[in-house]
């Protein structure tokens, strides 16, 4: 017999099988498309199954016609939001897309108050068991409240760091890991209470606490290492998400939610890694705090290039490496960048990319500019795969990399960056670094590459120089 619950019971094991091939998909260039494609259909499912759910569960016209319209509206401003984004705009709209996930997981937690501990004695509490869930069911919402308030305002502190509509320098409060570690004991504490006896108040103050230290979290945090907290925030947003799928009784959400928080959790400890950085100062809001303000230090007299100068040192070069960063994302230099890469092999030179595993403001930034101007996959290296070729090669290009290829991180101990593992580019033969200015990087560390006898500087906006070098090639 036909059951709407049991058709969408079976909607929801498809829904989940095709988020994991979209995981699986999306870790690799050429299967990412179809990864995409695969997480497209889930979702679409997932919303058909619940929609159909909420029509048979005798749900009121009112209600029905809310839902329908509040998915129009999101759908319209979801594609219109795709559409006109750019790249260099990627992450500060993902930090903003976590913020959703987290306010709506404090509005699911409050919603499961409302019905359930509001009304202890009423028909929802007895169907929790006459009260023998109800313990578990507190700890559910004040649990799920507190993830998605501190992924709600970490995120938008995120977005406006990364948009620069505030600094990106880091927030330095007196004593403020004993201001998050207090925040946490406090949270621990209001967390029994609320379960021996739940109150709204109790559920205020969680609120509260929560939207302040997912705050100062993310504020504490520099600039320079925002690309592993957008990773974080998706994390968080995956267990604000999971943490409603136990509210909301529904498996989907849990198994999506666990996904992405377990996946975000897994990235961001990767990157961690690449930047030789601690994985628990990240979640305790300390990261950053190193990269302090440039040093006085005089590393001499830095040299200058022209465009023609450039083109004529690749015309004698057997091999170039290619080192993007942010700034060549905000220059939008990738297509001239892919120009120059097929007019250099086709002369037989032997062309490649370096790609650090935090460059730019998002984790794969480099790697979907490049494969957005047709770059191909095969020549696109990640830093471990090409760091001990630097020596053997002719010409280094540096188009907007700073932080990723200061050799301060591997020569100098006193070094705010010291220890972070870098592009060893200044071990080949000739480094051109292309920049607007000698200004230190988005960490705030002056780059001693620029002063050195290898290395020489092409100003000007990365576009225009990458056309200059190929008019004069």
């Amino acid at each position: 017999m036909f059951s709407v619950e049991t058709t969408a019971t079976s909607a929801y094991v498809v829904a989940a099988l095709l988020f994991i091939l979209a995981l699986a998909g999306l870790s690799k260039h050429e299967t990412a498309k179809t990864g995409n494609s695969f997480g497209i259909a889930g979702m679409a499912i997932a919303l058909l199954a619940t929609v159909a759910k909420a029509i048979d569960g005798d749900i009121e016209h009112l209600g029905l016609g809310l839902l329908l319209i509040a998915s129009l509206i999101g759908a319209a401003i979801g594609l219109w939001r795709a559409r006109v984004v750019e790249m260099t705009g990627m992450p500060e709209l993902i930090a903003l897309l976590h913020s959703f996930v987290g306010l709506a997981a404090v509005l699911v937690g409050w919603n499961g108050y409302l019905h359930i501990e509001r009304h202890p004695d009423g028909v929802d509490a007895q169907l929790l068991g006459a009260h023998r869930l109800l313990g578990i069911h507190s700890a559910e919402v004040v649990i799920g409240v507190f993830i998605g308030a501190v992924t709600f305002t970490g995120s938008i502190v995120a977005n406006l760091k990364l948009s620069a509509r505030i600094t990106s320098t880091p927030l330095m409060l007196p004593g403020k890991n004993f201001l998050n570690l207090g925040a946490l004991v406090g949270f621990s504490a209001l967390t029994v209470w609320f379960v021996i006896s739940p109150s709204i108040w109790l559920l205020a103050i969680v609120t509260a606490l929560a939207l302040l230290l997912g705050w100062h979290l993310v504020a504490s945090i520099g600039g320079g290492d925002m690309p592993v907290v957008v990773s974080m925030l998706n994390s968080y947003s995956g267990w604000a998400a999971a943490a409603s799928g136990f509210l909301l009784s529904n498996d989907l959400l849990i198994i999506t939610g666990a996904l992405v928080g377990s996946s975000g959790a897994y990235l961001s400890y990767i990157m961690c890694k690449a930047m030789n950085r601690s994985f628990i100062s990240v979640i305790a809001g300390g990261f950053g705090i190193e990269a302090g303000p440039a040093d006085d230090k005089d590393y001499g007299v830095h040299r200058e290039i022209t465009a023609a100068a450039v083109a004529e040192l690749l015309t004698s070069a057997d091999s170039v490496i290619i080192t993007p960063g942010y700034g060549m994302a905000v220059a939008q230099a990738q297509y001239g960048v892919a120009d120059l890469t097929r007019t250099l092999r086709e002369r037989g030179i032997d062309v490649r990319f370096g790609i650090h595993p935090v460059a730019g403001r998002l984790p794969g930034h480099m790697n979907v500019l490049l494969a957005e101007a047709k770059v191909p996959y095969d020549i696109v290296l990640e830093m471990d795969e090409i760091n001990d070729d630097f020596a053997d090669t002719s010409v280094v290009l540096v188009i907007g990399a700073n932080d990723t290829v200061n050799p301060a991180a591997a020569e100098d101990p006193g070094s705010p960056i010291a220890g972070m593992p870098v592009l060893t580019v200044w071990e080949a033969d000739n480094v051109i670094v292309f920049k607007r200015s000698m200004a230190s990087g988005y960490a705030g560390v002056q780059n001693p590459l620029f002063f050195r006898t290898n290395s020489a500087m092409l100003f000007g906006d990365a576009k225009e120089r990458v056309d200059d070098i190929l008019r004069a090639l």
